[in-house]
């Protein structure tokens, strides 16, 4: 029996370092031939929010979302990225990197968690960007940003959307392996998921049963949390006891359909 738990911790902590290794690599392999570097994982969600903040403050009279808008806007599209890139990356785990699935003993699954954890990473890089923009607001803006107690939510936001990412890679990663058009069509359903999701405006903005619709996109319910800490008045409870609900069901289902498909997937490589 003692053996038997030695013996699972020993291969519980191989998992973690081979987990870490691919991790940096990817993450090196990425900045690699870059001149900018760490810097790429700021732009793209900066640049992002610049274009929405000038779109919907000077040029279209805008009527969703709070203030300061800017602040409001980047809390969500900086987990956004990690969930497009995440979610992109996921089409090609396996083809990606084909001859190391099929000769490592590795389980086959630390090809998705290395996906969650390396753009994870580059997510919590981007953070800063979040805090310069807090600072700015607060001598800038006419409506004062409030930082309160529910920052706490941020980290629990972080777990969840880590469980949701798992699990849809768990899900996506072998599927696309086996039926080749599902990659373009994740392109397409992640441009909807885009306007689908409380970024530009929150669940409280969406008129009639939509908010009730909205619930069920485990998206709104994370978001949701990652707002707390500025914006308490966007809380909405059944979002997120729906969403993290729906965060776990994503994760039990694409175990279970991963440990199905595992075989298949391997034959197809």
């Amino acid at each position: 029996m003692r053996a038997a738990t030695v013996g699972a911790l020993g291969s519980r902590r191989r998992y973690l370092h081979s987990l870490w290794l691919l991790s940096a690599r990817d993450l090196r392999v990425r900045y690699a031939t870059s001149a900018l570097g760490y810097l790429w994982s700021i732009l793209d969600p900066l640049v992002m929010s610049l274009i929405y903040w000038f779109v919907f403050t000077q040029v279209f009279q805008r009527t969703v979302g709070h203030e300061p808008y800017i602040v409001f806007l980047i809390t969500a599209l900086l987990p956004w990225v990690w969930f497009n890139s995440a979610v992109s990356d996921f089409t090609r785990a396996f083809n990606k990197d084909a001859r190391l699935v099929r000769s490592t003993a590795i389980p086959r699954s630390i090809w998705v968690n290395r996906i969650v954890l390396s753009k994870g990473i580059e997510f919590l890089c981007s953070l800063p960007v979040l805090a310069l923009f807090v600072v700015v607001a607060a001598f800038t803006s006419s409506t004062p940003v409030t930082i309160g107690w529910g920052l706490l939510w941020f980290p629990v936001a972080i777990v969840l959307q880590a469980i949701l990412l798992v699990g849809l890679g768990l899900l996506v990663a072998p599927l696309c392996v086996l039926y080749s058009d599902l990659e373009r069509t994740t392109k397409l359903i992640l441009r909807v998921l885009f306007y689908a999701s409380p970024i530009i405006y929150s669940v409280s903005d969406l008129p009639g049963a939509f908010p009730e619709l909205a619930a069920f996109n485990p998206l709104s319910g994370i978001f949701t949390l990652y707002r707390m800490g500025f914006f308490p008045e966007t809380w909405d409870t059944l979002s997120v006891v729906v969403g993290a609900a729906m965060c776990v069901a994503f994760f039990v289902a694409g175990f279970l359909v991963f440990r199905r498909l595992e075989r298949p997937v391997l034959k197809e490589l």
